[in-house]
């Protein structure tokens, strides 16, 4: 026991968390909205919040507001965030644009999670001629003084879950008549920037009628053949 107590890394050490990141992320929010952070400083902790790593490393970016000090439950998850199961914490693409541009379009393999961060630049994630492997797609969104801009194929499912600080978070929500067809979910916030998912007209994942009869093929392969 001894030992274990010794070797076990303290609770600043642990990596951060997404869920955790959106905490800090809210406090900060709301810190500018109450006039506890001027627009420069908010920006600064933010872009801070994206790369830290531990929850040491987070919590030092609050620790001056009076909301880290509040004693309560955490935050209970937002009502319609949806649960995505096998997607995982850490991203498959990052996709990056500080001072510059960055874009993901054509055919292309979607991960499961992809990061996009613009900031004073544009990222342009374009999924209407991509391949899609997993029915579930995460996009998690971060816009400061720049924008995101998402395209999917019109006959995809499309949910967003963010939100905007002096900025535009806006999703056009869609619902596929496939039980097959993928799901985009688009998350995170946009500060004094836009983050904007959208369907590209006459783009569609023509393959999921195709993709549906090969999984029955392989399970019907599979039975048989024990």
């Amino acid at each position: 026991m001894d030992l274990q107590k010794q070797t076990a890394p303290a609770v600043s050490e642990l990596r951060a968390s997404d869920a955790e990141r959106d905490r800090i992320a809210d406090i900060l929010h709301d810190a500018l909205a109450e006039g506890r952070l001027t627009v420069d400083e908010h920006a600064e902790r933010v872009e801070g919040v994206l790369r830290a790593k531990t929850v040491g490393e987070l919590d030092v970016f609050i620790r001056d507001l009076p909301a880290a000090h509040r004693q309560g439950p955490g935050p209970s998850p937002a009502p319609h965030r949806p649960t995505v199961g096998a997607i995982p914490i850490d991203p498959d693409d990052n996709v990056v644009a500080i001072f510059s541009s960055a874009v993901r379009k054509g055919r292309w393999r979607a991960g499961r999670r992809i990061h996009a961060y613009a900031i004073f630049g544009s990222v342009e994630i374009d999924l209407s001629e991509a391949l899609f492997d997993h029915q579930q797609v995460m996009i998690k969104s971060f816009s400061i003084f720049g924008s995101v801009e998402i395209r999917v194929p019109e006959n995809v499912s499309l949910r967003g879950m963010g939100g905007g600080v002096l900025g535009s978070f806006e999703v056009d929500t869609l619902d596929s008549g496939e039980p097959e067809a993928p799901i985009v979910y688009v998350d995170g916030w946009a500060v004094l920037g836009s983050v904007e998912a959208r369907p590209r007209r006459g783009k569609v994942v023509a393959d999921i009628l195709d993709r549906v009869q090969r999984k029955v093929d392989k399970s019907l392969r599979k039975h048989l053949n024990h």
